[in-house]
Formats: structure tokens, sequence, C-alpha cells
């Protein structure tokens, strides 16, 4: 608390942090979310980078790897801290103590999903709000899902990764390939 103004009282105000949620499988890391981080976290305090622990997706790496993997990359970001969650997304948020969820949106059918998600959390959690980014011009068509199926046909996705995760994918998929 920072109290301001001129004789008695002062008057009291409240400095808030703004920490959110940018929530994913991130399976694997791109540069697009890459890029979404480090645009996030220039706008609040805090961003809480999420990975969904969901049993049901059949991921390439594991959560473990993935979570070593983007500490690795956003530890220069003093800002940002990577943890993982299961269940509700609103009820991580709150359980963070976050006031905002970050989403990216790439394209129109995105924001049809994301929208639908965005009004859901909102009935759940009036208090957190939701922020979509668009992410840069080159990572636009860019996914985790259109990446894993290039690597593993052999094609190259230099630049579309950071270099651990490409080290990582040449580990995994098909190292006679690459």
């Amino acid at each position: 608390m920072v109290a301001i103004g001129r004789g008695a009282p002062y008057a009291a105000v409240v400095v808030q942090t703004v920490k959110a949620i940018y929530p994913g499988s991130f399976d694997p890391l791109t540069n697009g979310h890459l890029d979404l981080i480090a645009r996030g976290a220039k706008i609040v305090d805090h961003l809480v980078v999420a990975i969904l622990r969901n049993a049901q997706k059949h991921a390439l790496f594991t959560v473990a790897e993935r979570e070593e993997m983007l500490a690795e990359a956003t530890r220069e970001m003093g800002n940002v801290s990577v943890a993982t969650f299961d269940g509700l997304l609103v009820d991580f948020a709150q359980e963070q103590q976050a006031q905002a969820v970050l989403r990216g949106i790439r394209a129109i059918s995105d924001y049809e999903y994301e929208f639908q998600m965005a009004m859901m959390n909102r009935k759940l959690a009036p208090q957190v709000e939701t922020i979509f980014m668009m992410p840069g011009e080159k990572y636009s068509y860019v996914s985790s899902r259109l990446v894993k199926e290039v690597f593993q046909l052999g094609g190259d996705v230099d630049g579309l990764v950071p270099p651990l995760v490409l080290e990582r994918l040449k580990a995994r998929v098909a190292p006679e390939k690459h």
C-alpha cells in the first residue's frame, strides 16, 4: 500500500499487480508460443505458462519434458513462470490469483472456439478476463499439431520451434528421417 496526497489523513492507494495465465498443451513448444509469451509478459506483471495435463491426448512429449523445455526457453524472462494443471482453467486461474487468461488467435476458426471458451469462463468466473492476442505474422500459421505432422513426415521445421525443441524432436521422432 502506498500513501499519497497532501495533509492528513493520506489517501491510501493499493497498487495491484496483474497476473495472467497462458494455457496450452505446448506439445511441442513453438516459436509462435514464445512470441505470445514474450509479448504477453510485456503487458502483465506476471505470466504463468500453464501446461494442461490431459490424459485423453496422446502427447509426443511428457508433461515433465514440456515443462522442462518451457522453463529453459523462458529462463531469461524474469516475470514468466511455468506450471501444470488439470481440470477447469478458471479454477486454476483462481488458485493462482490471476486476473486474466491470455489466448492466442491465428485465424477466424480459432476465434470462434476461443470466443465460446471465453464466454463459458466468464460465466464460471466473471472476475477472470480473457485477453486475445494475435501471433506475429511469421507465426500466424504455426501450430503444434502442424509442426508434429510435418516433422514426422520428414519436413523441415527449423525456425518454427526453438533449437532445444528441434533437438528433442530429432531425438524422439524417426531419427533416420532427420
